[in-house]
């Protein structure tokens, strides 16, 4: 399973027997070796500091659909913070009903990925915020547009001044990212997983602790390794077995279209684990909506093996240790716009 799941499915029963698989008893140890729990605080991020008034403001934005061309998309639209930091769909909807060309991952714990987007091509959840708003097949906007609209309405210029204080120029689209960032940093989601980490015993079940062993001697944690279970490395999606064109689509040759470096077609960003039970359907394609049939290809794609049902089974009990609690996010009240002429029919509809 060396590589990819991402991005409702509730934490899912295993209806079959479990082998008798024997838990070792340095099984913390040896996970400590290659995870990270996650932190109690809300993390770092560079060149940002977080701030109770970025938070504010980004959480704002962050639910604005008002930040689309349309007025009716916004970033909660495919990362809804509801069902588990993503849309729930193949592929998302955007500016005039568009379909974007892959899976949306989820938001939360994104701020520890390596990179953002399945190719990696945002360095950081700041440079990821200013993508969408400004994609034809997403929000279709500009940032000029999106400035105006902002300034025009006072409690956001007094948001703004108040999360960058000391700036001449406060209400720009560089903050607008830096204040979205503030806000998704805090979506981290701690897990019974972690509180094995940290010590607790009790905290996973024999069979998710079976999982984990598994999963590390498989070798899945080769790929799906580090603080989020993945997202920290980019690797070749059909290592040993090339999945169904389907799965795979030929033309989408991931990161090859950052780098045009041959050796990275069809190359994606290890998708990060936590909370993978919630994200459905999986991979960049979306194709494959049963977290089952997710593990079984990881297995004939990654590792050269057909996994038999048993180890399916305990595989995905460890993965169900990884459901964390999602924060609480108190809607909020959006500042009111100035009486202005509605947008045509033709802007909201993409004609």
């Amino acid at each position: 399973m060396k590589m990819l799941f991402t991005t409702m499915a509730v934490a899912l029963p295993v209806a079959t027997a479990f082998a008798a698989e024997p838990i070792p008893a340095d099984l913390r140890e040896t996970a400590l070796a290659t995870f990270k729990a996650l932190p109690s605080t809300t993390p770092a991020v560079a060149n940002n500091p977080i701030t109770p008034e970025k938070i504010t403001l980004g959480k704002a934005l962050f639910f604005d659909p008002r930040i689309s061309a349309s007025g009716v998309i916004s970033c909660n639209s495919c990362h809804n913070l509801a069902t588990g930091g993503d849309d729930n769909l193949e592929t998302s909807i955007g500016h005039g009903w568009q379909k974007g060309p892959r899976n949306a991952p989820t938001v939360l714990n994104a701020v520890f990925n390596i990179a953002q987007f399945w190719d990696g091509r945002a360095e950081d959840l700041k440079a990821q915020a200013k993508g969408p708003v400004q994609a034809g097949v997403e929000m279709a906007n500009t940032p000029g547009q999106v400035i105006a609209m902002l300034k025009s309405m006072p409690q956001y210029v007094d948001w703004f001044n108040a999360a960058f204080t000391g700036e001449a120029d406060r209400v720009t689209f560089d903050n607008l990212a830096k204040a979205v960032e503030a806000f998704e940093a805090t979506l981290v989601t701690p897990a019974p997983f972690d509180a094995f980490l940290n010590g607790d015993d009790a905290a996973m079940t024999s069979e998710q602790k079976q999982g984990l062993a598994l999963f590390m001697n498989k070798g899945c944690s080769s790929c799906h390794a580090g603080i989020n279970v993945g997202g920290q490395d980019f690797y070749q999606f059909g290592l040993m077995e090339k999945p169904s064109a389907d799965v795979l689509p030929e033309k989408d040759k991931g990161r090859f279209a950052v780098t045009n470096a041959a050796d990275d077609s069809y190359v994606f960003r290890a998708a990060p684990l936590r909370n993978v039970a919630l994200t459905a359907p999986y991979f960049h394609s979306g194709k494959v909506w049963d977290l089952k049939q997710a593990v079984a290809i990881m297995g004939t794609t990654q590792l050269g093996e057909e996994l038999t049902r048993e180890e399916v089974d305990l595989l995905i009990a460890f993965l169900n240790s990884l459901t964390g609690k999602v924060p609480e996010v108190v809607l909020p009240i959006l500042p009111a716009e100035k009486a202005t002429t509605p947008r045509p029919e033709s802007q909201i509809l993409g004609k």
